[in-house]
């Protein structure tokens, strides 16, 4: 499609549902992609990839490099979709990953597997970027909670699907072989299904700037004094530091990824500790993974009726205080209630935070808020998992991560509290 404006365009993802579940089914897979590295990698990093034990820094060296390499990409693909289209960007992304699974089944040394999430970086930040900016240009303004919801359900359900799948594939075939097949297969099916099915969703966005002007309904608090074509250098500090609400959100970004990359890395070696059986930690890892997943798919839409602030602030702190109780937990239950509790935290939070930054990011450049958000919400993998590999190397005890985690999330839910405001234009719509 080319990416101008055709009159028979509309908003709304019940008249675009077609593409919409296009989206939702490229999202499924992108949370494929980076469940695979989710259970069996940390778990069997000391007896499959050679980690020493106790080497905290360099188990956690893969999820840095991930959290680093993503965020930038996040920032660039923003910028790029607004260029060259989101298709384009999307199908760059899938061709990053397939070297992938071929990289973790020749794997010599964890220096394989620290360049392989290097690609998967790449790769989350083009795909997954893209998935979410596709459905907020072709939903409404008054779906825009829902439609990040049902992408991050569905993504977010990919990533604890795979960590179960994986787990007993590498029971039955090897981890090495078992990522191998499955990385390939899905990876594969994704490309595929982008080139086929997925059309140009750039031509939305510009029709939903140019209807923009005439809206007789609420409008949204837009940041002041932002030129009609804004530089990256003027974008970047906007969303920073210059607009205190959209610099409340992007820390909480940043923040909120501790718990991620704390169940990434460190949960599974925890449980892994403690004798706890491979497919078991897949199931605990999968309790988070599916509440999260499933429960978007309500908490985006409640976000389009009760506001954003609210569900933002309860669900950081729900969601570290979930993690923070697990070490006085005993039994294989609680840790799942536990697991859950921080999962459903994270529903509330995640879809909300995208959601709110859409809410005030104008239609021209939304795609470059999004990404620059995207940025230093993944970022946040790398300072989450580089905090708590140098507290646990210190510590010598994983234990004292659960702390960190939790206070660390208990604050950042403050400062949104203190420093952002209601954004969604029905209850707090800008003064005419």
């Amino acid at each position: 499609m080319n990416p101008g404006i055709s009159s028979d365009l509309t908003h709304g993802i019940r008249d675009n549902f077609a593409q919409f579940a296009h989206q939702v089914v490229q999202v499924f897979f992108v949370g494929l992609t980076l469940g695979m590295m989710r259970t069996v990698v940390p778990a069997l990093s000391e007896t499959e990839f050679g980690v020493p034990r106790g080497s905290f820094l360099l188990l956690t060296s893969f999820v840095v490099a991930f959290g680093v390499v993503k965020g930038s990409l996040n920032f660039v693909a923003g910028r790029l979709s607004e260029r060259l289209g989101r298709k384009r960007v999307l199908f760059w992304g899938w061709l990053t990953a397939v070297p992938i699974p071929v990289m973790i089944y020749f794997a010599p040394s964890w220096g394989w597997i620290v360049a392989a999430t290097v690609l998967l970086g790449v790769n989350q930040g083009f795909t997954w970027s893209m998935t979410q900016t596709s459905k907020l240009d072709l939903a409404r303004g008054d779906q825009r909670g829902f439609a990040i919801g049902v992408n991050e359900f569905s993504g977010y359900v990919g990533v604890a699907v795979a960590g179960i799948i994986t787990a007993y594939l590498a029971e039955h075939l090897g981890a090495r072989a078992g990522l191998l097949w499955f990385g390939l297969a899905s990876v594969g099916a994704a490309g595929l299904a982008t080139l086929l099915w997925v059309e140009e969703t750039l031509p939305w966005a510009r029709l939903e700037a140019k209807q923009h002007a005439t809206s007789t309904g609420p409008k949204a608090r837009y940041p002041k004094n932002v030129s009609a074509q804004p530089s990256t250098w003027e974008m970047f500090t906007l969303m920073s530091w210059r607009d205190k609400r959209l610099a409340a959100i992007s820390q909480a970004g940043l923040v909120e990824k501790f718990v991620d990359a704390w169940m990434w890395v460190i949960f599974p070696v925890w449980l892994f500790q403690r004798g706890v059986p491979l497919t078991e930690i897949g199931w605990l890892v999968g309790a988070y993974g599916i509440t999260w997943g499933v429960s978007q798919f309500f908490t985006g839409r409640l976000s389009d009726r009760i506001g954003r602030l609210k569900p933002i602030v309860l669900g950081m702190w729900l969601c570290g205080g979930g993690v923070a109780v697990m070490p006085l937990l005993d039994s294989t239950t609680g840790l799942a209630l536990a697991a859950t509790l921080s999962g459903f935290g994270m529903a509330l939070l995640y879809p909300t935070l995208s959601a709110a930054v859409a809410d005030i990011a104008h239609p021209d450049w939304r795609g470059s808020a999004i990404g620059i958000y995207r940025f230093w919400r993944d970022f946040g993998y790398a300072v989450g998992a580089l905090v708590l590999g140098v507290a646990a190397a210190v510590s010598g005890s994983l234990e004292i991560t659960f702390w960190l985690v939790g206070g660390a999330m208990f604050v950042s839910g403050l400062l949104v509290a203190l420093f952002s405001e209601e954004t969604l234009p029905r209850l707090n719509p800008a003064d005419d």
